[in-house]
């Protein structure tokens, strides 16, 4: 039987292990820095995390910037640092790899990605749609694609989501970028100034309306959008064929560019277009509770965002669940059912 230790002695080294105990947990705590939550504290992570966007004059851009400071309002502590890029591919990589913790792109271009880290990407929701714009001058010859044969044409830059529906768009027509017409590497911060300048005939853009990139030409240039609706349905047969995420997906649909998108273009007209989901991506192994907090900032910012960005307006928590071709993010999911009616 072990000795009886003295009271005096026993207080001492009860405090000796209190002391102890508690001067672990405050190593541990410092060892983790900022990317642990308190009980006083906001409850997720905080500290600097990056999002991809995209080119400076497109609608990912001007998303990113407003969600920046929406984050900024919403979420003490957490700053959000944003990444251009060429697009929604650029976007998924930069995501797979850890360069950057979130980013948008379109559904066809993740069920079209295929790099490193691809099983590791998840969603936050599906925000607005992206309208795929055929811009010529509005004297042009062009009605159809099919016009577009022996043109000059701004496909959007290399490894950008423009180039690869653009590409796509032009296959359906029976044309091939850089044999049937010649193929410029023309984004939207650069084409719309090339075909002022007669450098190109016409060029392709996919993005949320309005984009402010053709917002300013239609000030300057006299110009029109080319339809493009009547392609839907085949578009949407080529992805599900060459595409394994895109299988028992929709990707591709008919939609329509409203006139008041570009009040300034010739004719001030409805016309039909191709439209894709947009999703804000993650990653699986970013925490759990910033993704539920970062899903919470985009959805009650969606009014402030859509007074710049009007199709976010349409965002909204009974559509946003549906990320197919991504699987919805613990984080996200855990958001959707607190706020489910």
């Amino acid at each position: 039987m072990p000795p009886t230790l003295p009271p005096r002695v026993r207080r001492l080294l009860g405090l000796r292990r209190v002391r102890l105990g508690v001067a672990f947990v405050l190593v541990a705590a410092t060892a983790l820095g900022g990317w642990l939550g308190s009980d006083s504290g906001p409850g997720y992570p905080t500290g600097t995390v990056r999002m991809a966007t995209g080119a400076p004059s497109g609608v990912y851009a001007l998303y990113g910037s407003l969600l920046q400071a929406a984050v900024d309002r919403g979420l003490p502590g957490v700053k959000l640092a944003l990444d251009p890029s060429v697009g929604g591919p650029d976007n998924l990589a930069r995501v797979a790899d850890g360069r950057d913790d979130f980013g948008i792109a379109t559904a066809d271009a993740v069920a079209h990605f295929s790099g490193p880290g691809k099983d590791q990407l998840r969603a936050l929701g599906q925000l607005y749609d992206d309208y795929v714009q055929l811009v010529v001058p509005a004297d042009s010859p062009v009605h159809e694609v099919a016009d577009l044969r022996g043109l000059r044409v701004g496909t959007g830059q290399a490894g950008s989501g423009v180039q690869l529906i653009a590409h796509r768009v032009l296959a359906i027509a029976g044309l091939k970028a850089g044999k049937d017409l010649e193929e410029l590497p023309y984004g939207i911060a650069d084409a719309p100034a090339a075909l002022e300048a007669h450098r190109i005939d016409a060029f392709f853009w996919s993005g949320g309306l309005p984009t402010e990139g053709i917002i300013a030409l239609t000030k300057r240039a006299h110009v029109r959008l080319v339809p493009l609706g009547k392609l839907a349905t085949q578009m949407d047969e080529l992805a599900q064929q060459v595409d394994p995420g895109a299988r028992n997906t929709q990707i591709y649909r008919a939609s329509t560019v409203p006139g008041w998108a570009y009040p300034d273009i010739h004719p001030y007209t409805s016309v039909s277009t191709l439209a894709v989901a947009n999703l804000l991506v993650t990653r699986a192994n970013v925490p759990s509770t910033l993704v539920e907090r970062m899903t919470e900032v985009v959805m009650s910012s969606r009014d402030a965002i859509g007074q710049r960005v009007h199709a976010a307006q349409l965002v909204d928590v009974r559509s946003a669940i549906y990320t197919q071709p991504l699987p919805l993010a613990e984080g996200a999911r855990r958001y959707y059912v607190s706020v489910k009616p």
